[in-house]
């Protein structure tokens, strides 16, 4: 048996990176899940993968319509919604003098808003759900700050205030949502950014896979109890200055 069997999940992000790694894991559980992203050739390539118990939907996140369809296919094809993992984002590495409005206009639209889409447009069918979880993916850069990213930062930041409230409200129906916050993980996005790891504890990058286990936790109902908080996984980043 999986920790998941029965469940069914939305992933937004999910085309490569850690959204690809929680899809693939989630399946393996006995997870049915939805794969959302706006990179269309390489989501269907993963569904593809994944048999069955996937299907691809093109999602952009800052889209209320397009949400709707990625809802209405949880539900008309697997039967119901009980996961959803708001993991899509992205970053634009720039000074707070040089970052244009454009600039933090796109990164808020997809880092925030679109959690508060998705949100939005899973409620009705996660209300039917008799367990379920709300995953939003925050980073390290939403409990400290960073130069250099200052719409990325805020994003992030906002990220945990919109989970509690989300708890919150939404508790009554049974329904939990807990922020996830990982350090420096290898994937497309931060490829440019190099091996900058002297600030980590344990002094490496984590894979793409290695958050997913905790994502599996907070879908299951092993965490029944868990809601309204922050789960880090950073190698020790936030816990402060290491040896050099």
């Amino acid at each position: 048996m999986g920790k998941l069997d029965g469940k069914v999940a939305i992933i937004t992000g999910a085309a490569r990176g850690m959204g690809a790694a929680h899809a693939r894991r989630l399946v393996a559980e006995g997870a049915k899940v939805v794969l959302a992203d706006v990179l269309e050739d390489q989501g269907k390539v993963v569904a593809d993968e994944l048999g069955e118990n996937a299907v691809f939907v093109p999602l952009d996140v800052r889209d209320r319509g397009q949400w709707d369809v990625v809802v209405s296919t949880a539900v008309n094809t697997f039967g119901g919604l009980d996961v959803l993992v708001n993991n899509a984002g992205i970053f634009r590495r720039e000074s707070i003098e040089t970052h244009s409005h454009e600039l933090w206009d796109e990164v808020i639209g997809v880092n925030l808003t679109g959690i508060w889409n998705g949100t939005k447009a899973a409620i009705p069918a996660l209300k039917e759900s008799s367990g379920a979880s709300i995953i939003n993916v925050s980073s390290t850069a939403g409990m400290t700050g960073y130069a250099y990213l200052p719409a990325y930062t805020t994003s992030k930041w906002g990220i945990r205030g919109l989970t509690k409230t989300t708890a919150l409200d939404l508790g009554q129906y049974g329904i939990r949502a807990n922020s996830v916050h990982p350090g420096f993980v290898k994937t497309p996005m931060t490829a440019e950014l190099g091996d900058n790891t002297a600030n980590v504890a344990l002094h490496r990058q984590a894979e793409d896979t290695e958050l997913s286990a905790l994502v599996v936790y907070l879908a299951s109902d092993e965490s029944a109890f868990s809601t309204g908080a922050e789960f880090i996984a950073d190698g020790g980043e936030s816990a402060g200055l290491p040896p050099h």
